[in-house]
């Protein structure tokens, strides 16, 4: 999965580009890598196809389709989205 960091960079570019200030990064490294990024925003993205054509409306599909999992959560502040991805080799 994604060794090549192309999961991490989609999620900081879109952050940077949608996101309002402050923007916040947190990398978890455990069983499993968690990037986070926060900010004071209290819209949630969602998950849509983009058409043929359409320049945009893809970054939130790669991430759901290259990651083990994804989510939002709302914070005080607000919202936090987060993508799980594997590290090295699973078996199973």
């Amino acid at each position: 999965m994604l060794r090549d960091g192309a999961g991490r960079q989609r999620t900081c570019h879109h952050a940077i580009r949608y996101a309002d200030p402050p923007i916040q990064l947190r990398l978890i490294h455990d069983r499993h890598l968690i990037c986070e990024v926060s900010d004071a925003s209290s819209t949630a993205p969602h998950l849509r196809r983009a058409r043929t054509y359409d320049e945009g409306g893809r970054g939130l599909l790669l991430v759901a389709q290259l990651t083990r999992s994804w989510g939002t959560r709302h914070t005080r502040t607000g919202k936090t989205i987060w993508a799980e991805q594997a590290l090295g080799f699973e078996a199973g």
